[in-house]
């Protein structure tokens, strides 16, 4: 390997992208990785760290530019992940995209060269956010709202995230100035002080509804009173104004402490013609947009008939499950989280919809129940988390023997590690449609349909 020092320059050429957005350069072999640098550029690179098996760089020059680069991005949004793809145009987005997948399929699930679908782009590309967590600190001795550079807890003042809906950067702005009014403290985490955690606010696509969700360190809440009037006289759509008690020291936004400080606890939201109501802890994507295209592009894959009963999977508050439930026998919902199973019962009589079963409790765990209940689902429709499926939940999905999985995905490269033991257990891994429900940034999210094959 190459001797490289701090600071030493070198003329390079970017030959890739890294997943999360970087570019990079091989120098004798070693790799570097690069912000805002793109494939086909020349550069002069200093370094700026280095380790045993790659180092990082950064651009002192750009010697050449990419055609698919994007010149007028605010270079905040690259340095704290909030759109870490901004600089590459969207169409060359979409194409990384699908080739992220294909790569871990290929090394993953040993498919080279697995016709994976074209992405589908998302009806809005930029200001598409239907939910912003954004943290409070003190910068500088000033209350802060903003979001952290990459890899730290340095926060970077933000008043316009580009990729949340204008509406949201309004309220989030509006909050940071009453607490500097009323005197309330940013949450230092390193001394365990202060009382503002994070602001969190929702806002309904269809309905325009707004939750605004204050993340404290402790319960009293000073002038609380005045900051809620102010709050609501400015923004009339919001209905709901919640507060959450978070006392720990880790990295978790929220605690398990709720209370309704203004308004009711949910907001209401329509999704592919279905109405729901959404709490402050349920999980409900948030590019509703592209969230309908996905959800539509999954139904289909499931080519569902009237004669089906349907495993939901990772159900939160019904929004796949409600959105088909006419076209079938009866659908079962699981889901780990209380307030949302409530929320999915709440919105299935929301739809006057009387065939579908909601539980609270672990997918691995409830899956055995029902198999060992004698239900037998024709199709089961996953949509986990990003760690995955528990090995256990595989096993009893495949022993079933349901036609179809219909697999949504947020994380490719579990989804791939799946497929290869839904395979090993019966299934054959048909197609697969990614959906950009993230643009400007790295995140990539697709939908697999496998199929059983007959003995």
């Amino acid at each position: 390997m190459t001797n490289f020092n701090k600071n030493d320059i070198f003329e390079v050429q970017v030959i890739d992208l890294t997943h999360e957005g970087s570019g990079v350069v091989k120098i004798d072999g070693y790799p570097f990785f690069v912000e805002n640098a793109l494939p086909g550029e020349t550069i002069e690179m200093r370094v700026l760290k280095t380790g045993k098996k790659f180092g990082f760089g950064k651009v002192e020059t750009y010697l050449t530019t990419s055609e698919h680069r994007v010149t007028d991005i605010n270079l905040d949004y690259l340095r704290t992940g909030i759109a870490d793809f901004g600089h590459l145009a969207y169409p060359e987005q979409l194409k990384f995209k699908r080739q992220q997948i294909v790569e871990l399929l290929s090394k993953t699930a040993h498919k080279p060269d697995f016709p994976v679908l074209d992405t589908i782009a998302s009806p809005e590309v930029s200001h598409y956010r239907n939910k912003a967590s954004i943290p409070v600190r003190t910068v500088n001795g000033v209350l802060e709202t903003g979001f952290f550079r990459k890899h730290s807890h340095t926060l970077v003042p933000v008043e316009d995230f580009f990729i949340q809906q204008p509406e949201i950067d309004e309220v989030v702005i509006a909050v940071r100035d009453l607490l500097r009014q009323f005197g309330l403290k940013a949450y230092n985490e390193i001394e365990n002080t202060g009382f503002v955690r994070n602001v969190v606010v929702r806002r309904a696509h269809a309905t325009g509804e707004i939750m605004v969700i204050f993340v404290t360190r402790k319960v009293s809440f000073f002038k609380v009173d005045g900051v809620i009037s102010a709050l609501t006289k400015q923004f009339p759509a919001i209905k709901s104004i919640m507060q959450n008690v978070n006392a720990s020291t880790g990295n978790n936004i929220f605690g398990s402490d709720w209370n309704i400080l203004f308004g009711q606890d949910f907001i209401t939201d329509i999704m592919l013609g279905r109405k729901y109501d959404i709490s402050a802890p349920s999980f409900y994507q948030v590019n509703t947009a592209a969230a309908e295209v996905l959800y539509a592009k999954a139904i289909e894959f499931a080519d569902l008939n009237a004669d089906d009963v349907v495993i939901d999977a990772y159900s939160g508050i019904g929004t796949i499950g409600l959105s088909f439930a006419d076209k079938v026998k009866h659908v079962y919902g699981v889901e780990v989280v209380e307030a949302a199973v409530e929320n999915a019962r709440k919105n299935a009589k929301l739809n006057g919809i009387d065939n579908a079963t909601y539980v609270t409790g672990k997918a691995e765990q409830v899956m055995g129940d029902w198999v060992n209940k004698g239900i037998e689902p024709n199709v089961i429709l996953v949509d986990p988390p990003r760690k995955g499926l528990d090995e256990s939940f595989i096993r009893s999905a495949a022993s079933v023997g349901a036609r179809s999985i219909v697999y949504i995905s947020c994380h490719a490269a579990t989804f791939a590690r799946d497929v290869v033991r839904f395979e090993e257990l019966g299934y054959a891994l048909e197609k697969v449609q990614p959906v950009d429900l993230f643009p400007q940034t790295h995140h990539v999210e697709c939908v697999g349909l496998l199929t059983r094959i007959k003995d």
